[in-house]
């Protein structure tokens, strides 16, 4: 009886995309008002009815640069737990990480895709070099490169 379920779904999404992309915002009602055909030609009214309709906006540019900011500091944490190597990035990996992730299908769940296929392996593979040549740095400073590619600087 005290059960509470997050249904989630992708129904009227380009709807709620379109109506928030607009410079000032977007008032609930008229949202709701404008999804709400589309959510009852899918679901029961009956089914509906018992629902609370949350529509989950886009994140804005800025928002996507604090979660971006939160999980790279989240690394730099994991660099000096593991290996006591203090970790610097540039506002310029922000900026690039984020503006990889304007998809509203993925959003903020790309940041992950980037640092773990991309930034994860290539940060990983420069430390394990300098473990083999038996000379780990005590910093590491992140930032991006001319040709636009993660740019990764070790110093002591």
């Amino acid at each position: 009886s005290n059960t509470v379920l997050f249904l989630t779904s992708n129904l009227a999404s380009d709807v709620i995309t379109e109506m928030a992309s607009g410079e000032d915002g977007v008032d609930l009602e008229v949202l709701m008002s404008a999804i709400r055909p589309i959510l009852s030609n899918h679901f029961k009214p009956a089914l509906l009815a018992r629902m609370t309709v949350v529509p989950y906006l886009p994140l804005n540019p800025e928002a996507m640069k604090e979660i971006v900011s939160l999980k790279l500091d989240k690394l730099g944490d994991r660099l000096m737990e593991s290996h006591k190597i203090s970790f610097k990035y540039s506002s310029a990996v922000v900026e690039q990480i984020a503006a990889r992730c304007t998809e509203v299908e993925t959003g903020a769940r790309n940041i992950d895709h980037i640092m773990q296929g991309t930034l994860l392996p290539k940060i990983s593979n420069e430390i394990l070099a300098k473990m083999g040549e038996g000379k780990l740095p005590s910093r590491l400073n992140l930032d991006i490169a001319e040709d636009g590619q993660f740019s990764i600087e070790f110093s002591d």
